[in-house]
């Protein structure tokens, strides 16, 4: 799983809801390393669990034919109090990682393999994360 090898922070505030947050995103937002991506289609918070899964998904799919790029790290640490724990007392203990994306953002690329093995690995890939996703291509020029 991925994770910070050092946090400045143990836990951070929550976050409010902002105004930008669900404007689409610039940066991060075209395929810079291979053929096809999956790209976000909503916002929301992908857990490192959740990213890993999908990683698996897709390196089961492709084998070892081609390459897979992870565009997105999760360094935003997540809190949960214990089951059946009253309110108040604090808050909960850090329970992993989490990476916020806007729609637009290409969280996984894929490179070497013919296009409907690509669509099948990134499809598969996309069940197992919480946000809407879409498959994209790399925009190939003749000039």
């Amino acid at each position: 799983m991925l994770l910070p090898k050092k946090v400045k922070f143990r836990k951070w505030q929550t976050g409010r809801s902002n105004p930008k947050r669900g404007r689409i995103d610039i940066r991060g937002a075209k395929i810079s390393f291979g053929s096809f991506g999956l790209k976000a289609m909503a916002g929301g918070r992908l857990r490192s669990q959740q990213i890993e899964a999908a990683r698996k998904a897709m390196s089961h799919m492709i084998g070892k034919t081609g390459k897979i790029w992870i565009r997105i790290f999760p360094d935003r640490p997540y809190t949960a109090k214990a089951a059946e724990v009253g309110m108040g007392s604090g808050k909960g203990d850090p329970q992993g990682y989490c990476v916020e994306i806007n729609p637009g953002r290409v969280i996984f690329e894929i490179d070497g393999l013919s296009d409907a093995d690509a669509h099948e690995a990134l499809r598969k890939a996309g069940t197992k994360l919480p946000v809407k996703t879409k498959i994209v291509s790399r925009a190939i020029s003749l000039t």
